[in-house]
């Protein structure tokens, strides 16, 4: 995927998701200044790409800013408990639409599977991190990876 899809493309699919699904309105997603914090909490979502290009899409942040992404994905008031199914559902939505749409850039269409989350990235041997987007969205770090597989 990486001569496939260059990283302002991947930017551009992150900042367009957030604006689109979580936002409203674009202005709330932008680069990280400086090094980004070690989560205390992490949780991570992600799709895999399979295909003759095969890789990941993965979204990184710590679970109160999931609580956030995933209150303004469902439309919650601030502050709201967040159920374990609706983090699941919104915060794995979020990182299959960002998937979903790096898929769309490779020149050969192969499958997307279902979103996963969890507290860590499983590894996958063989594997190669071609973009890596440390991103601020409302003063939060998120951070956006794909992964090329063998």
């Amino acid at each position: 995927m990486t001569a496939a899809v260059e990283h302002d493309q991947v930017y551009a699919i992150a900042e367009e998701v957030f604006a689109a699904m979580i936002d409203g309105e674009p202005g709330y997603l932008r680069p990280w200044e400086g090094d980004v914090p070690v989560p205390a909490e992490p949780l991570v979502a992600w799709v895999d790409v399979r295909g003759e290009l095969a890789g990941r899409a993965a979204v990184t942040t710590d679970v109160p800013t999931a609580h956030e992404l995933t209150r303004a994905l469902l439309g919650m008031a601030a502050g709201e408990p967040v159920g374990p199914e609706d983090l699941v559902d919104a915060f794995g939505e979020v990182a299959n639409v960002v998937g979903g749409n790096v898929k769309a850039l490779l020149p050969s269409q192969g499958t997307l599977t279902l979103p996963e989350v969890a507290t860590e990235l499983p590894v996958v041997p063989g594997t190669s991190l071609t973009h890596e987007l440390r991103l601020d969205w409302r003063g939060r770090p998120v951070v956006v990876v794909v992964w090329l597989f063998p």
